[in-house]
């Protein structure tokens, strides 16, 4: 049987956005504090960029400009865009979504202005999306994915039948605090790792959860 409806995260599932956030956090780095960034750690993947930037921070010991960095890496990712790439399976899904009509839409720990300026230039069909600005409490909190959801027109007894694709634990942890049934996106962490967070299913790209959609 279909999902009622479907969320998706953006990064790592419609996108693979690793180099437009890093570029901008680099950058952003190097203006404020004139030093090089560290390795992006893999265990913040999915976090939101205030949480990030207060790792970058404590790093050199700059805890105090967390929200600095925050903002002028927001600054430098849309002044310095970089479309970032599209995932396999994104349009195929969002037409087999719009042709059942089952309600589709993004909330993402990214920030909207980036959102929106990646939906525009990969010429997407997403109409409803929400950014971390939007929550009071970004993921893991499940704030973002039932806001989603009620602006998609579902009650709270709709929410166990909604998917949620998801590639961080973080996200995955949203979505199964949310009531709702996490899928996994195989682009961050292995299916051991994404099914003890909660995946209930798990796919490799948007493409193969779309076959699967299409042949049930």
């Amino acid at each position: 049987m279909n999902p009622k409806g479907i969320l998706f995260d953006f990064d790592g599932v419609v996108v693979d956005s690793f180099e437009s956030h890093y570029s901008a956090w680099k950058s952003a780095f190097k203006e404020l504090f004139n030093e090089e960034i560290v390795p992006f750690p893999k265990s913040y993947a999915g976090k939101s960029p205030m949480i990030i930037a207060g790792y970058f921070c404590s790093v050199i010991g700059k805890e105090n400009q967390t929200e600095e960095l925050f903002l002028l890496k927001d600054k430098h990712l849309d002044i310095y865009f970089k479309t970032p790439k599209l995932l396999p399976g994104v349009h195929e899904i969002v037409s087999f979504l719009s042709d059942k009509k089952i309600p589709y839409g993004i909330a993402s720990n990214a920030t909207k202005q980036f959102l929106k300026n990646s939906i525009y230039h990969l010429n997407l069909n997403f109409t409803t999306v929400f950014g971390v600005q939007d929550y009071e409490k970004p993921k893991p909190y499940p704030e973002a994915y039932i806001t989603l959801a009620k602006a998609l027109g579902f009650t709270k007894n709709d929410f166990k039948n909604i998917w949620v694709f998801e590639d961080s634990l973080t996200g995955t942890k949203a979505a199964k605090l949310a009531g709702m049934i996490p899928i996994g996106i195989l682009t961050q962490y292995s299916e051991a790792e994404l099914k003890e967070a909660g995946s209930i299913l798990t796919f490799p790209t948007l493409l193969e959860a779309y076959n699967f959609l299409n042949n049930n």
